[in-house]
């Protein structure tokens, strides 16, 4: 199974800028998105491939939102994670014969980190509700978690260990993750620097590849020997985020 993740950046300007096209080239069997900024009934009549469409839309228009299409009918669906998950639409799970598919918008800690209490508390019970799905069958975890984990994972890292997605309180809480069994699947094949998810729209970042990445697979352990790639998409454009992915057995 081949399944792409992708923070859209509003799902209705992405398709102005070519998602339907990239979508039939890479031909996933799933694929997640985040910050949809949308409801169903505004662009819903898309990807008539994918006969299973599932949207998690904020209450408050054009903000957050997440939706997933797939081409495989899933056993269940269930939206949300629990208490810390209320009208943001951030998070929908799909059961699978043999696995979870998770996908996630994270909470941004937002400047001046208004929003980082907030955070750690969202990390924490979403790594609980994780583990409670796990106790049924592994997850595959997709989304834009809104962390950098590590000083290679961003192209500044000395000057931003106070910035939103690189302070030590959310990196701790990626950490915790793995910790907790899940695997970073890019770093399964590829621990080169220099591979990012997300570049500011400022200052020309994207040309000078001076970015972040936030944007993850994460895969329950016992998984791992059923992993066959996983892969970032950087030069496919429409967001400022760029598509992540996974093939799977």
């Amino acid at each position: 199974m081949k399944i792409i993740s992708w923070n859209v950046n509003g799902i209705r300007a992405a398709i102005k800028k070519g998602f339907l096209d990239f979508v039939k080239k890479e031909n996933p069997d799933v694929i997640c998105l985040q910050e949809t900024k949308a409801h169903p009934d505004q662009v819903d009549a898309i990807l008539h491939d994918y006969e299973h469409h599932y949207w998690h839309s904020a209450q408050r228009k054009g903000y957050s939102g997440t939706a997933i299409f797939s081409k495989v009918e899933p056993i269940s669906v269930l939206y949300g994670d629990g208490p810390m998950e209320d009208d943001e639409g951030r998070v929908i799970s799909l059961e699978f014969k043999d696995y979870y598919v998770v996908t996630v918008y994270t909470p941004n800690s937002k400047r001046e980190l208004e929003r980082l209490d907030y955070r750690q508390e969202w990390d924490a019970n979403f790594l609980k509700f994780l583990k409670n799905l796990e106790k049924k069958k592994p997850v595959v975890l997709c989304g834009d978690l809104n962390v950098a984990h590590k000083e290679i994972d961003l192209a500044r890292p000395k000057t931003n260990t106070q910035s939103a997605g690189f302070t030590p309180e959310e990196r701790k809480g990626f950490e915790n993750l793995l910790n907790a069994g899940f695997i970073d699947t890019f770093r399964e094949f590829n621990k080169e620097p220099e591979n990012y998810t997300w570049w500011s729209y400022m200052f020309k970042s994207r040309d000078r590849n001076v970015g972040w990445r936030i944007d993850y697979f994460c895969i329950s352990k016992i998984l791992r020997k059923k992993l066959k790639k996983a892969f970032i998409l950087p030069k496919v454009m429409g967001s400022d985020h760029c598509p992540v992915g996974i093939e799977i057995k």
